[in-house]
């Protein structure tokens, strides 16, 4: 999978690279078929913000976390995508067997 991380009024440093790097890659655990990844890091004022919209075959998986720490939002996000991912491939098991 390939991540693109991005930061808005904050700098990237290689350490919250590496977290947003090493978190992404356990969605690959539950499909091998997530191809991109937008990771936007935000900060304003107090706030922390994480999103990220992943590419799914077929589908963009989007999330939103917001905490007073970035790598608490950033885990955070992760575990919302982790979710949607295994929403998204139940179904499309649900489909293939015809129960959905």
């Amino acid at each position: 999978m390939q991540i693109n991380i991005s930061g808005h009024h904050v700098e990237v440093t290689e350490a919250m690279q590496a977290h947003v790097e090493d978190k992404m890659a356990k969605l690959t655990r539950h499909s091998d078929s997530i191809t991109t990844g937008q990771v936007t890091l935000t900060v304003v004022k107090d706030r922390q913000t994480a999103e990220a919209t992943i590419h799914i075959t077929g589908h963009d998986l989007h999330a939103k976390a917001e905490n007073e720490d970035m790598y608490t939002a950033i885990d955070q996000m992760v575990d919302k995508l982790d979710r949607q991912v295994l929403k998204h491939k139940e179904k499309l098991v649900a489909r293939q067997h015809g129960q959905g």
